[in-house]
Formats: structure tokens, C-alpha cells, sequence
């Protein structure tokens, strides 16, 4: 059988730039794809933050420019390999070279050009794909342009859609939009209540669509997890196909991991780094306390309305609550004022620091994620790589890993609750605690069920290739 040819455009991949869970697939899922007899090649922008120890490596290829509204913008292309994946960035400073991946003015403007750039690049590489694999509304428009403008110089090149969070479509006035697509007719495939939509305009174009969960590809249809989307995600049901994602074992692995206070693989080291983090952190030194952590975007979606509305009551119970990232300044502030009242109770740590998170996965008993919709979720199948309990809502991907805990049976990786209530969250971190406490056993068998947990790529690698088959009619 023939290698498939896949060309991968993101706006992230892990290790070059990463702002959630799109970098860490995107740094995932084409290493997977590339030991299944595939001929898989990446390409992302060029940014300016990507570390000095990979940019050294870089090879650059060539130059030309596109065309985007009025103006003709330069593309350079640079090309890196590792891992028999080879990665194409596109270089552009006015666009690329700026403090953060995305939230500027001229976003919008910034990933036309990157869409245009990676459509026009491929003569120049001499790669002409089977599979031409997009994400999230960064890179929605090239479905679109492939289908309505490229698709007589690229017959055999079929398009792959997924959505990482339809929360974030694209979304912008037809008059900001528009004089940017240099298009000589009216993009009905996009049209949104009197706006345009990129995610909209890929859900129609592409020949296929994934997201990141079965569960999350059924909440899609539903208004509530829709985003206004639900009718379009119904219409095109005959070709979405939730897969899903997996995380990178030898990345997150308490053997070899070197961020971690100790290497360990059993319930004993994992002790060893609960004491370290608790010292570390300046908590009581305390092993037969339990640590409950969230290391998370500190934004409602996450569930901290929830968490906010019962605080006190969680932290009645005998425990140590660990919080780490950024996000809305009422959450930041609630944390930061828990920790100056509570210091023996609370830390919070109001950063994005990736080596502080596996101390926490590794120190922490219990990891919380109370999402009110969660994709796929990374964080709970992380945490118990480390032997970390995950406590969740089941919504998404965390409804699709996370099997409560029985002790009669004694299976099961975790907690879960099912209505989005404060009060239901609250019950169901004190039966995890009181497991903790009352039932020394079971605790250290539902530790041991979370060691034996495995969300590896190999799976969901195979079934993207399936459906990339499928849908070249290469089966």
C-alpha cells in the first residue's frame, strides 16, 4: 500500500509554540502518523518566540509573496526535521514577530496571509499531499479556498477539518473580512448573520471533519455546546467523526521525567514528590494530607464559577488546594486572596510555567476539572500519568476517559459528577477525599488504576489513517 501524503497546517505545535492543547497534538499526532508508513510534513508561522535552539537548525528553502486584500505580503519558507517529521514555517515579521501567539488587531488579516501562504508554498516544496489536515479557525479558511480557487491545481489533495473548540470560529464583520479574501463573489459557505466565518466556511468546504472526542462530537449538535454552530455541525453530521486525542507518553512520563522532583513508578515516589512540592511551595510538610490542584486557563469555561461558588466549603475539609495558570483578572484575584488568607491551605500561583506543572501533577493527589464543556481535555489524562486522581464533569473528552471509581470492583480511574452545580462538584471532591482518608486500600488501588491508565497516539493515530483512507478512497 502506498504512503499517504499529509500535510498538517496549525497555528501551533509543541515544542516550537504552544498555547493550549492544539500545540500539544500537533507536536503529537504527526510523530504517531509518521511510524504507520505516512509521509507526514507540518506547517506553522514562523514566530519570533520560537527558542534560539531550534531556530539555529532551521534550513531556509525559499521566498515569494501573496497577495492578501490589496497588498503583496513576503512569504519566507524554513524547514526543519526531527522525529521523521518534517516542519515548514512560513516567515513573515510583520505578521509573526510579535509577544503572543494570537489576541493582536489583525488576526484576522495575520492567518489569511498564513492560509494563502501554505496553499501557494506547496509547488515550491514539491509536496503535493493526499491529505491536506487543518485546525481549529486559525487555518479554516484553507478547506474553503482549496475547494472554491485551488482545487484544479490540486485534484488529488482531499481537505481534513478539525475542531479543537468551536468556541473560537473566526468570526468577524463582512466589511473587516471580505477585501481580505480577494475573492471575486460572495462567500456564501461563510455567511453568519450578516458576518463571515471562517470555521463555518471549513465545516461546508472540507471533505472531511474530526473533532477531538466522540462525546464532544455528539454535544456539538446540541445548541448549549454549539456556539451557534449546532445547525451547521447537524447538517454536515454524515462526515464528523469525533476521534480521540492522545497525549505523548515519553513527554509525560514520571520515569524519565526531569522537571519532577524524583523519577519514580510507584505509590512510594510519587510520595516523595508530594513532600517536595509541599516544601517547594511553602504548604506544611504533610504527606497524609491530601493535595488538591487545577492547573488550567482560569477562565469560566473551566468550571471556576463553580469552584468560586463553594470555596469555603472545600476548603473546610482537611486539605491543600495548589492552583496554577492565568486567565480572567475575578479569577486571578479570588486565588491570590485565598492564599493571603488561608497560607497553610491555599497556593497560587498566577503564571503559565510549564516545568512548575509536572511538580504539580507529580505532588498532587487529586486534580480537579470541573468544565462546563471540555473538547477532549489533556490535563486529566496527564494527571494520572503521574498517578494524580482526576475529579470531573462529565462533559466532552473528560466524560470519555474518566470512569468512576468502584470500590466493590475495584475499578475505575477517577470521579466524576454530571450536572453543571456547584454543590454536586462539592460532593463529589469530598467522597475523593474521604476515600483518601477512610479507605488507605482503595485509595492506593484507584493510584495504581490511574499508573495503568494509557491515552497514548498509537490509537488515534491508526483511525485518523483510516479515515484518511477512506476519504482518498486508498482503503
Amino acid at each position: 500500500m502506498d504512503a499517504l501524503k499529509i500535510l498538517f497546517a496549525a497555528s501551533e505545535a509543541f515544542p516550537f509554540a504552544k498555547s493550549g492543547g492544539l500545540g500539544d497534538v500537533i507536536g503529537s499526532l504527526p510523530k504517531a502518523l509518521a511510524k504507520k508508513n505516512t509521509d507526514v510534513r507540518v506547517i506553522l508561522p514562523k514566530y519570533s518566540s520560537i527558542a534560539d535552539q531550534y531556530v539555529q537548525k532551521f534550513k531556509f528553502l525559499m521566498h515569494f509573496n501573496v497577495k492578501v486584500g490589496y497588498e503583496e505580503h513576503y512569504v519566507g519558507i524554513f524547514e526543519y526535521k526531527t522525529d521523521h517529521v518534517t516542519f515548514y514555517f512560513v516567515d513573515n515579521e510583520s505578521f509573526f514577530s510579535r509577544n503572543q501567539l494570537y489576541g493582536d488587531y489583525d488576526d484576522a488579516e495575520r492567518f489569511i496571509f498564513f492560509s494563502r501562504a501554505v496553499l501557494e508554498c506547496i509547488p515550491y516544496i514539491d509536496f503535493f499531499p493526499d491529505i491536506l489536515h487543518c485546525h481549529d479557525w486559525q487555518t479554516a479558511l484553507i478547506p474553503f479556498l482549496l475547494k472554491e480557487q485551488y482545487h484544479w491545481h490540486y485534484l488529488n489533495t482531499k481537505s481534513v477539518f478539525t475542531i479543537h473548540n468551536i468556541k473560537y470560529q473566526g468570526l468577524y464583520g463582512f466589511n473587516d473580512l471580505n477585501p481580505l479574501l480577494n475573492l471575486e463573489y460572495f462567500p456564501s459557505a461563510m455567511e453568519f448573520y450578516n458576518k463571515l466565518n471562517l470555521m463555518k466556511g471549513a465545516l461546508y468546504s472540507a471533505d472531511l471533519v474530526t473533532t477531538v472526542s466522540p462525546s464532544y462530537a455528539e454535544e456539538l449538535k446540541d445548541p448549549y455546546y454549539g456556539e451557534n454552530l449546532d445547525g451547521v455541525v447537524r447538517d454536515i453530521d454524515f462526515k464528523l467523526h469525533g476521534i480521540l486525542n492522545g497525549i505523548d507518553e515519553s513527554v509525560y512520563n514520571p520515569q524519565t521525567d526531569s522537571d519532577i522532583f524524583t523519577q519514580y513508578t510507584t505509590f512510594s515516589g510519587k510520595v516523595k514528590n508530594k513532600k517536595a512540592l509541599q516544601e517547594y511551595l511553602d504548604l506544611p510538610i504533610n504527606p497524609d494530607i491530601p493535595v488538591l490542584s487545577m492547573v488550567t486557563r482560569l477562565v469560566e469555561q473551566k468550571g471556576l464559577d463553580l469552584v468560586a461558588g463553594v470555596i469555603h466549603e472545600i476548603l473546610q475539609m482537611d486539605l491543600q488546594l495548589v492552583i496554577l495558570g492565568t486567565g480572567e483578572s475575578q479569577y486571578e484575584n479570588l486565588f491570590r486572596e485565598l492564599a493571603y488568607a488561608y497560607p497553610k491551605k491555599v497556593c497560587a500561583c498566577i503564571d503559565f510555567d510549564e516545568s512548575l506543572s509536572r511538580k504539580i501533577y507529580a505532588g498532587s493527589d487529586l486534580f480537579l476539572m470541573p468544565s462546563k464543556f471540555e473538547p477532549c481535555g489533556l490535563s486529566q489524562m496527564i494527571c494520572m500519568r503521574y498517578g494524580t486522581v482526576p475529579i470531573v464533569r462529565e462533559t466532552g473528552g473528560l466524560k470519555d476517559t474518566i470512569q468512576y471509581y468502584n470500590c466493590e470492583t475495584k475499578t475505575g480511574n477517577g470521579y466524576s459528577f454530571k450536572t453543571y452545580n456547584a454543590h454536586d462538584m462539592l460532593y463529589t471532591i469530598q467522597a475523593a477525599v474521604g476515600l483518601f482518608y477512610d479507605y488507605k486500600s482503595d485509595w492506593q488501588q484507584l493510584v495504581q488504576n490511574c499508573f495503568n491508565t494509557h491515552f497514548n497516539w498509537d490509537m488515534a493515530a491508526e483511525t485518523y489513517l483510516y479515515f484518511y483512507r477512506k476519504t482518498t478512497n486508498k482503503l
